[in-house]
């Protein structure tokens, strides 16, 4: 009995302090999804509509390494410019962190975006793109996959230009433009 107790308790202390509560976008995306000021969507492959028989072996290889798209966009208004600032800077603090490589950054003052991304440069977990001008809000794209390299994101970006994208997956988006 005694040995049990003494178990449960190591086992709950080990699960605390595994625990990691250090800010993550992941963590920030999910305590956002039911928030009434953001949009959220998640965007997979299929997106595309492309005829897998027309794409050449690089083409099938980077459509493989990509396996979706998490996009988080807040709407800024004239009524909530304090929580655009507050969840900017929540952004900003989260991709500082070291495991966040940014790649380049653009625009001045207090529009602009950045691009980063998670892992190696042979094995990219994750690219992540932040854009944020503060007449319409922000916006983070995650762009998730596996073993992607430099090589495959352009190719896929190639790939896009080929693609007939089903827009009835960023209807939620156009909330943001208007």
């Amino acid at each position: 009995m005694k040995l049990n107790v003494f178990t449960s308790a190591i086992l709950a202390i080990a699960t605390l302090i595994s625990c990691n509560s250090e800010p993550s976008l992941q963590k920030y995306f999910v305590e956002n999804t039911e928030n009434k000021d953001f949009i959220a969507l998640d965007v997979s492959p299929s997106i595309l509509n492309l005829e897998k028989a027309k794409l050449s072996a690089e083409q099938t290889e980077a459509l493989k390494s990509f396996d979706k798209m998490n996009i988080l966009a807040f709407k800024a208004n004239d009524k909530n410019q304090a929580q655009f600032e507050t969840e900017r800077t929540k952004v900003k603090a989260i991709l500082t962190n070291p495991k966040y490589q940014k790649l380049m950054s653009f625009g001045s003052g207090k529009d602009g975006a950045s691009i980063s991304y998670v892992g190696t440069d042979e094995n990219i977990e994750e690219f992540v793109i932040f854009a944020n001008r503060k007449e319409n809000g922000f916006a983070v794209v995650r762009v998730l996959g596996k073993n992607m390299n430099p090589n495959n994101i352009m190719t896929l970006m190639s790939v896009l230009k080929e693609s007939n994208i089903d827009m009835e997956q960023l209807k939620p988006l156009q909330q943001l433009v208007k």
